[in-house]
C-alpha cells in the first residue's frame, strides 16, 4: 500500500502563491498516476490536476491552467502543485491521490488519498 501526506496548505491573500507537497511512502510512485483535487465546503470532491505514470504527461483542470502547474519527483518520491495567482474561489481542502494502473480515464478512480491541507485564499 502506499501511504500519502500532504503539506504546504496555508491563508494567502488572492494573487499569491502556494506549492503544496505530497510526500508517497510504502510504493514508488512511479508505479502510480499521481494527482490532485480539491473539496470545498458544501461541493463534491473535484478533480484538480493529474500526471501520468509512464511518460510524464501532464492534465489539468481548465480554470487553474496557466496558474497551477504538477509535477513529480520519483526519485524523491514526491509530488508538487505550484499554485500562483491564486483567487478566492481556490478556496478548498487539497487531497493527494494515486490511481494503480488501470484502463479508463486517468483523472477518474484513484484508489489511494492522503488525509488533505486547508488552503484560504481571502480577498
Amino acid at each position: 500500500q502506499v501511504q500519502l501526506v500532504e503539506s504546504g496548505g496555508g491563508l494567502v491573500q488572492a494573487g499569491g502563491s502556494l506549492r503544496l507537497s505530497c510526500a508517497a511512502s510504502g510504493r514508488t510512485i512511479s508505479s502510480y498516476a499521481m494527482a490532485w483535487f480539491r473539496q470545498a465546503p458544501g461541493k463534491e470532491r473535484e478533480f484538480v490536476a493529474a500526471v501520468s505514470w509512464s511518460a510524464g504527461i501532464t492534465l489539468s483542470k481548465d480554470s487553474v491552467k496557466g496558474r497551477f502547474t504538477i509535477s513529480r519527483d520519483n526519485a524523491k518520491n514526491t509530488v508538487l502543485l505550484q499554485m500562483n495567482t491564486l483567487k478566492p474561489e481556490d478556496t478548498a481542502v487539497y487531497y493527494c491521490a494515486a490511481r494503480t494502473m488501470k484502463g479508463g480515464r486517468w483523472y477518474e478512480d484513484y484508489d489511494y488519498w492522503g488525509q488533505g491541507t486547508q488552503v484560504t485564499v481571502s480577498s
